[in-house]
């Protein structure tokens, strides 16, 4: 693999990031610092609760496809309904494995990959070509920053080279963000208020004017941003309240 000095540049600039602003998972900054250096269409930052089989949140960059309430639902419950006999998707679940930067293409050939219930309901609207890169999680938990490419050419060693260099300092600034409070968005902050005043998701949701569902999504947002598993850490995290 050969690194060019265009690459080299770009690499810490992504690296050596400090911009914590827009309260996102990773800075934005980086987000577009991957689509650049990578090369493709989109490049989606993720965690899942594969035992739950939930998504907590994703930060997309580049082309985001657009769809119904409808057909999301069911891409969703096409995803979970595959996951496990995917092998490219559930590979760091099964192996443990969380630094080895894969792509398909170490999973399948094109032809297997094309006549896979993976790919025809789930996969096929934003393309085959895929590469993930894993970061350390909770059990139970994935991590990943996933880059598509809905056609054109495989992923190559130098991309896997140098997502591979950069998975250390990915993580580290994801763990910064994750140690700071001031990431939750305003909404955020007022309903975890409201949770700290003692209020219940019922009340919250009439307090707010949003379903109790709502309520809860948000919540699992707010966790997993702060990375707790309850209500009573969150609080005293962001406002130093033990509840």
């Amino acid at each position: 693999m050969t690194i060019t000095d265009r690459d080299m540049r770009a690499m810490l600039e992504i690296a050596n990031t400090e911009d914590r602003s827009g309260g996102s998972p990773l800075p934005g900054s980086v987000m577009a610092g991957l689509f650049e250096l990578i090369g493709c269409d989109n490049v989606t930052f993720a965690q899942c609760d594969t035992e739950r089989r939930v998504q907590i949140f994703d930060q997309e960059e580049g082309l985001i496809y657009s769809v119904t309430p409808e057909e999301e639902a069911e891409l969703d419950r096409a995803f979970w309904r595959h996951y496990w006999n995917s092998r490219g998707c559930c590979y760091p679940d099964v192996t443990g494995d969380l630094t080895t930067v894969t792509t398909m293409a170490d999973f399948y050939s094109d032809r297997e990959l094309l006549a896979s219930p993976m790919y025809n309901e789930f996969l096929k609207p934003v393309g085959y070509r895929e590469m993930m890169l894993c970061l350390p999680s909770r059990p139970g938990r994935v991590l990943r920053v996933i880059f598509w490419r809905g056609s054109g050419n495989n992923f190559t060693e130098r991309d896997r080279g140098l997502l591979t260099l950069l998975r250390p300092h990915l993580h580290r600034i994801y763990r910064a963000g994750r140690d700071r409070t001031d990431i939750l968005t305003a909404r955020q902050r007022e309903l975890l208020g409201l949770v700290a005043a003692g209020h219940t998701n019922v009340q919250i949701a009439r307090r707010l004017y949003i379903s109790e569902p709502t309520v809860r999504k948000h919540l699992e947002n707010i966790f997993a941003r702060l990375d707790v598993s309850s209500r009573t850490a969150a609080v005293s995290k962001v406002f130093g309240i033990d509840r």
